[in-house]
């Protein structure tokens, strides 16, 4: 992992984008990293567009900004596509890891020639299947960690349950839901 790492999370009100920015920063930095994670918002509302943001460092981290030229984007809504230039100030060095159910060609197509490495999940699919709703954020925090890096598997698998198990202590089978929905995810995209 090179020193500092930044992600950019684009989604829309409601789907977990801002959620998965936060907890990937709460378990980076139990593992020992400096994070920031954070959420810019546009008219606040179900549906709208937001961004979210994470930088985990090896060091402290003393810039205080949103990201523009990001190592990875995070596209938990693909109808943003079309909308939004998801790949402005993406590293070629870097990934894109979208959540749809559409063939690789179609998103290429939206994605204005950008020429780094691009991933995609069906999140939508795996969060149905092991929540038994749509509740893409769990599916795409865990391919931002298996694409990035910035931990390995089985640490990033142990924080979260922990998390869970403190945030769901009354709800076990969210717990269950969401661990299944991460293991699927890493299993998905083979990495």
């Amino acid at each position: 992992m090179k020193d500092t790492i930044e992600i950019r999370w684009h989604g829309r009100g409601g789907q977990g984008a801002k959620t998965a920015a936060l907890l990937l920063a709460d378990v980076a930095f139990k593992t020992g990293s400096f994070v920031q994670g954070f959420p810019e918002y546009g008219p606040e509302r179900m549906g709208a567009p937001i961004t979210a943001y994470n930088r985990i460092s090896k060091n402290q981290i003393t810039v205080h900004s949103n990201i523009y030229d990001p190592d990875f984007v995070a596209v938990v809504d693909d109808s943003l596509l079309e909308s939004v230039d998801v790949t402005a100030g993406l590293s070629k060095d870097g990934a894109i890891i979208v959540n749809t159910k559409l063939p690789r060609e179609e998103i290429e197509k939206h994605l204005r020639g950008y020429e780094g490495k691009l991933y995609t999940i069906d999140a939508r699919d795996i969060s149905v299947k092991a929540l038994g709703k749509n509740f893409p954020n769990s599916p795409m925090l865990a391919a931002v960690v298996a694409v990035t890096k910035v931990m390995d598997k089985e640490t990033f698998l142990n924080e979260m349950e922990s998390s869970y198990k403190h945030k769901f202590a009354k709800k076990p089978e969210v717990i269950e839901g969401n661990m299944q929905a991460l293991k699927m995810t890493f299993e998905a995209l083979g990495l």
